[in-house]
């Protein structure tokens, strides 16, 4: 019969294989990109699976050593850091930028990822056997659900790059 240390352990083995395949998939979509933006956006994107990745290793060797989950000191940033590279990006880029179809569909699976993570994330936080691993679960989905909201920012960019600017520079143009 199957413990619930058992059960624990395999949802952290999952999330570790989700977040290697993560960045796996976020490094090669960054090779692939022309655009120098998503080549920055994509790589910190890796490098947050990884941060990610090993945290979970940390939280898998305490249970295993421990038997409970342990306190964790995980304070995601909320995206601001991706965030904050984008916008300078963003900054330094023209308007009249034209993604090709293969940057918008690699953009596409990586805001699917992020959807597929935080519904794992989501539904491992409410069956949380410990607070401690329930509020870990619920700051996880929080930054996976900013992630897959950086990466609709920047695939709205990528489709229309002048409409985004107004969009985002210019909210209410001035009929005057």
């Amino acid at each position: 019969m199957e413990t619930e240390q058992d059960k624990t352990l395999k949802a952290l083995q999952v999330a570790i294989q989700m977040e290697i395949d993560g960045k796996e998939y976020y490094l090669k979509a960054s090779q692939e990109s022309s655009n120098e933006l998503g080549k920055k956006l994509l790589q910190s994107l890796a490098a947050e699976e990884d941060v990610h990745k090993q945290k979970f290793e940390q939280i898998y060797q305490a249970i295993q050593a421990q038997k409970a989950w342990p306190v964790t000191d995980f304070q995601p940033d909320g995206g601001k850091r991706l965030r904050t590279i984008f916008a300078q990006a963003t900054e330094e880029s023209s308007a009249n930028i034209k993604a090709p179809a293969s940057e918008l569909g690699a953009v596409e699976t990586a805001m699917a990822m992020e959807n597929k993570t935080y519904d794992y994330y989501k539904r491992q936080g409410e069956n949380a056997t410990y607070d401690a691993e329930r509020d870990f679960y619920h700051a996880l989905t929080a930054e996976e659900r900013e992630h897959y909201l950086i990466l609709l920012d920047y695939y709205e960019y990528l489709k229309d790059p002048a409409g985004w600017f107004v969009t985002k520079e210019h909210p209410s143009l001035d009929g005057g």
